[in-house]
């Protein structure tokens, strides 16, 4: 089957943990063909939604590790499976690429994730669907209702609701330091949404990663554990990756949400636990395939695999 990948430039994956690349080297050995564009080759042209893209083969090393084929114009309906694999943020050319894959939707492509069902899920607003899952949290661009959410959880965690990789992530402890400056920071003065949640000691622990694919759950979690001081886990701020077995909590957490959202169109997802709260759940590019599979012996690239020949037959 011919594959379309959609993502960054091939020049900024890291090739040592990239997920998109364990998918397609997964797709590659099981003998699909893969196909190579970015979001910005995508365009409606002769009432068709055409990629404007390139083969793809992976070759083994970390040189010269891809090869890419001539230009081709080809329609996306044509291509068994499209992965829209761009990293956010999630701003108005995402959207726009969304929109032209729902077009060729309509045309008969099958898209993973459904780019509907990624406009519909903000990966940080979308946990107040299951409110009897998440921690005391606010949703707000007014100062005094952070104040007052401080007041009454005396420490709080502040972040942008756009950002990635624990950026702009702040903790606000019980003296209150700077609550007004980082609010108005953050929030441009009003003009930007953000969530401010109870500050979970948990994370201690890590933040886990718990990945739903095709409807099912990966029995192991990578468990994103802050360093020194820092508060964030995530591993583009310098938390150390750990994969561990489910817990019993975490398990029931995945295996209800599971079905619920593959039903939707959400194909791959990354759900992120701390303690027994939910966090955030990330539909847009879910990672640590890699960390997992190395530190477990559970080969998430292949049950990808697996679960999306499932869904196309």
């Amino acid at each position: 089957m011919d594959f379309l990948f959609i993502a960054d430039p091939l020049e900024s994956f890291k090739i040592h943990k990239d997920s998109t690349l364990s998918m397609m080297r997964v797709a590659q050995g099981a003998g699909h063909r893969l196909w190579f564009c970015q979001s910005r080759n995508l365009l409606w042209k002769d009432y068709l939604v055409i990629a404007d893209c390139q083969t793809l083969v992976i070759k083994p090393g970390s040189t010269s590790w891809f090869e890419l084929g001539n230009l081709e114009s080809r329609a996306v309906n044509t291509f068994a499976a499209v992965m829209m694999r761009t990293d956010p943020p999630f701003d108005i050319e995402y959207l726009n690429s969304t929109w032209l894959l729902s077009a060729a939707e309509r045309q008969g492509a099958k898209v993973f994730n459904n780019p509907a069902a990624v406009r519909d899920h903000s990966e940080k607003i979308s946990i107040t669907e299951f409110s009897n899952l998440i921690p005391p949290t606010l949703i707000t661009r007014e100062l005094r209702a952070v104040e007052e959410f401080h007041q009454q959880h005396r420490d709080i965690v502040i972040k942008p609701l756009d950002g990635m990789g624990g950026m702009g992530v702040f903790r606000v402890g019980s003296d209150g330091l700077n609550l007004a400056s980082i609010v108005e920071t953050l929030g441009q003065n009003g003009s930007r949404t953000l969530m401010a949640q109870q500050f979970l000691p948990e994370i201690t622990q890590g933040d886990k990663r718990v990945l739903l694919i095709g409807g099912e759950v990966v029995p192991f979690a990578l468990a994103r554990i802050p360093q020194g001081t820092e508060i964030r886990g995530n591993l583009a701020a310098g938390g150390k990756g750990v994969a561990m077995p489910l817990s019993d909590t975490e398990n029931k957490i995945a295996h209800d949400l599971a079905p619920i959202l593959n039903a939707r169109g959400l194909f791959l997802v990354g759900l992120d636990l701390i303690g027994a709260y939910l966090t955030e759940i990330n539909v847009t590019s879910p990672t640590c395939f890699v960390e997992i599979t190395d530190q477990s012996g559970f080969d998430v690239p292949q049950f990808w695999l697996n679960q999306l020949e499932k869904a196309l037959s």
